[in-house]
């Protein structure tokens, strides 16, 4: 199954996204799930899990097969409870901070001894760029930022792309300040397959991609910052300048705060893979299903796809990204699924973590 297939090919033990690089809102308005629903979420860092609490469910099932990942949940929660949200912000590294390691230790006291050390060793990494700064593919972007980026452009060229001004005004500074030859080099060498498994994600991931992935992140990045205005993008400004800015993503906003704080018990961690839960013969009304699918081949794809849809109750909606590997529902399971599409057309349109090319939203007939 899938859980022997990347676990065999992919490390995890260490933490791999420190933060959230897909966008919850989408997610949360993809699921549109009623209150007092079961649903279930890979862990990645945590944030899409704990977003999904603003949809009042009964409980949100979390698994994933790293414990680093999973630790990175079990401290955000641990944050929202000894922490106000600008110390929360403070501690992730969405706002600059003197004090993070104080911080760390009032969010971290009630963990585990495990924990606890687990965290402690990395002190230095979330003083310096806190919590949400601190894994592979954050590594990955401040390489780019720190010593990359200013042999391209000046700071006023990187500032310049978060003034907000009207799409057509956007796509001439694109094409007139930003898309010099020194960038298109920078992209076509730092966004390869190679450079990005090697330094962002994992050389397993992209076994099953075909093309180029500077081609498509300059596709994306003309979403990003023509499509959408740059000015209210998290994601473009912590990859471009290492904190949120003015924009925060969904689970970080101090509307939100209270509400997650409130229903964190409803939390439910179950270290390892997906198709462990789908054994318990438990089901639930909604996936957030983030982009594992890419890491599978199609066969496997295929048997994942149906555990998943026998532990799905009807109307239960699958929510998930492809980046470079185009997956959708299966063939044998076309009948017993239908595509959402006016749902997946909007999340696209409004999707801020542009790395993605597709967002899928499927939901389960009877």
């Amino acid at each position: 199954m899938a859980e022997s297939q990347i676990a065999g090919k992919a490390r995890f033990d260490d933490i791999r996204y420190a933060q959230l690089w897909e966008d919850a809102e989408v997610l949360v308005a993809g699921l549109d799930s009623r209150p007092g629903a079961t649903l279930v979420s890979i862990c990645s860092a945590g944030d899409n899990a704990l977003a999904m609490l603003t949809l009042d469910p009964a409980k949100v099932v979390v698994v994933d097969l790293s414990s680093a990942q999973i630790a990175c949940l079990v401290l955000r929660m641990a944050a929202f409870r000894a922490l106000n949200h600008v110390g929360f912000l403070e501690l992730m590294g969405a706002v600059p901070s003197a004090r993070r390691s104080q911080l760390l230790d009032q969010a971290a006291r009630t963990l585990p001894p495990g924990d606890q050390a687990f965290w402690d060793a990395r002190r230095p990494a979330i003083v310096a760029h806190g919590l949400g700064g601190i894994g592979k593919f954050e590594r990955y972007f401040r390489i780019l930022r720190r010593w990359l980026l200013p042999l391209v452009h000046d700071r006023r060229t990187i500032d310049g792309i978060f003034v907000s001004r009207p799409p057509d005004q956007r796509a001439r500074f694109l094409a007139e300040r930003w898309n010099n030859r020194r960038w298109r080099f920078l992209l076509k060498f730092f966004f390869s397959n190679a450079v990005m498994g090697r330094l962002g994600r994992d050389p397993a991931f992209f076994d099953h991609v075909d093309g180029s992935l500077s081609d498509h992140v300059q596709r994306r990045i003309n979403h990003a910052a023509i499509t959408l205005d740059p000015s209210l993008n998290p994601y473009l400004h912590w990859i471009l300048k290492g904190t949120h800015g003015k924009a925060l993503p969904m689970t970080w906003r101090a509307e939100h705060f209270a509400t997650i704080r409130d229903r964190l018990d409803r939390i439910d961690i179950r270290p390892g893979s997906l198709e462990r839960f789908v054994s318990t013969g438990e089901t639930a009304d909604g996936f957030n299903l983030s982009d594992i699918f890419e890491y599978m081949d199609e066969a496997t794809f295929a048997a994942v796809y149906g555990s998943i849809l026998s532990a799905a109750r009807p109307g239960c909606r699958l929510v998930y990204w492809n980046m470079m590997v185009p997956r959708r529902v299966p063939e044998p399971y076309r009948a017993r699924v239908r595509r959402l599409r006016d749902v997946e057309d909007r999340g696209k349109a409004a999707d801020k973590a542009f790395f993605y090319s597709d967002f899928v939203v499927e939901e389960v007939l009877a």
